[in-house]
């Protein structure tokens, strides 16, 4: 899809007007962020993992910052596609997200969860045109140059165990075999949750010949066999090059995402810690991200530490950990750790009141 932009040029010299048109891409984004995060409880009980803040900012927001960043086609609109339960304030949040990049934002939920497919369905009336679809569970560093001979890309990366996801098999440059979590060895090219479409409504098509006919692969309506459809009917899809996945799975994973969006913010100079924090007797070991108005007291922090705003730590020491707002720690000596929002931790305690899901390790 292009926006015809009319220009008007007048030449005083000659007093002739020159009418011309300039043809910009316009891009839409899809974000299917409708799971319930349980591989990440009990930080995701109240917090929906898309909202789950790395280096002090969401997940999903992080995610469209990086894909608008890479993109070089305006942003037509990003379309999130959450949950039923999902808390009262996240179609706000996410308006602000798509408004911080002077974007439309659209919000659609996902009553039930049926599969991949089923959800990106939801986003049926943005899915036309040029667009991405990136799943709202992982962080990227990728090549983001669009090849303008295929109808689309599918983003991979090597892994260890091929058998927990989608992959792909290639040939020549062009993928030609797309296989839902293989329970044998096909390909070790595990589909990561970033797609590009040149034309979204024939995705949309394929999507809906699923549903009427009610075809699922284990239990689901799996994106994997509309893009086998794609490509069966002559779509030509291509494989993009990841330098970095970063997933955000459960909590190991997600710390060592934070560890790593703090070292890529550490290698583009970017401070993350901000001006008002108060040092009493304290160091901070970069990189790390430091909110606003935090006190730390006879502690060591960092490195790799994400800490949110309005957080008091004293006599502590913490490094590789993600720790969240309003949170109070004493005594503690923490590595690898992930604390939630509004938490009182004191490492010398001896009586304990501790909720649902909570792990001590």
């Amino acid at each position: 899809m292009f926006l015809n932009i009319r220009l008007i040029i007048i030449n005083l010299k000659w007093k002739k007007t020159y009418i011309c048109y300039l043809k910009l891409n316009i891009m839409k984004i899809i974000i299917p962020m409708a799971g319930i995060g349980s591989r990440l409880r009990p930080h995701t009980l109240t917090i929906p993992k898309p909202l789950t803040k790395i280096a002090g900012k969401p997940i999903v927001q992080r995610l469209v910052e990086d894909i608008a960043g890479l993109l070089n086609e305006t942003i037509e609109e990003v379309c999130f596609i959450i949950g039923p339960t999902f808390p009262k304030d996240t179609e706000e949040r996410l308006q602000n997200i798509a408004k911080s990049l002077n974007t439309k934002g659209i919000v659609v939920v996902q009553e039930q969860a049926l599969g991949t497919a089923h959800a990106i369905y939801q986003a049926k009336n943005s899915l036309n045109g040029p667009c991405v679809v990136a799943f709202a569970d992982t962080l990227f560093k990728a090549d983001f140059t669009l090849n303008p001979e295929a109808d689309g890309a599918v983003w991979v990366k090597k892994v260890d165990d091929p058998s927990a996801y989608g992959v792909i098999k290639t040939n020549g440059g062009f993928i030609t075999d797309f296989v839902e979590k293989p329970t044998e060895f096909v390909s070790d090219l595990a589909i990561i949750g970033i797609y590009y479409f040149k034309k979204g409504e024939d995705l949309r098509t394929e999507i809906e010949y699923l549903l009427d006919n009610n075809i699922k692969d284990k239990g689901e309506f799996q994106l994997t066999n509309a893009l086998e459809n794609l490509k069966q009917k002559g779509n030509k899809f291509v494989p993009g090059e990841v330098d970095d996945w970063m997933d955000c799975g459960n909590k190991a994973i997600t710390i060592k995402t934070n560890s790593s969006v703090l070292q890529y913010a550490k290698k583009d100079n970017i401070n993350l810690v901000d001006k008002s924090v108060v040092l009493e007797n304290s160091k901070i070991i970069e990189p790390c991200y430091i909110g606003k108005n935090v006190v730390l007291k006879n502690s060591t922090i960092g490195p790799n530490v994400s800490l949110g705003m309005n957080s008091v730590v004293t006599n502590s020491e913490i490094n590789n950990s993600l720790i969240q707002e309003e949170v109070e720690i004493i005594n503690a000596k923490l590595s690898n750790s992930m604390i939630g929002n509004k938490v009182k931790y004191n490492g010398s305690f001896t009586s304990v009141s501790l909720g649902d899901y909570t792990v001590l390790e």
